[in-house]
């Protein structure tokens, strides 16, 4: 007997991330590691740093957006 597994492409989230655009990974990434607003996101955003698509660029955006 064959068991057959149908594969299905992830959602895609696209590249803005609660209002803030960063790169289409990096949404993706935080939004799979639970992260779905930027009130979600940890105090100190260095951290986010190793997530998949996340990058200097990204933090600073998010960090500029959480300061105004």
């Amino acid at each position: 007997m064959h068991i057959l597994y149908r594969m299905t492409e992830p959602a895609d989230r696209g590249p803005v991330f609660s209002g803030i655009r960063i790169a289409r990974p990096g949404t993706g990434s935080l939004i799979d590691t639970g992260y779905c607003t930027l009130a979600d996101l940890p105090v100190e955003l260095g951290g986010l740093l190793t997530f998949h698509g996340v990058g200097s660029k990204a933090v600073r955006r998010l960090d500029q957006t959480r300061a105004d």
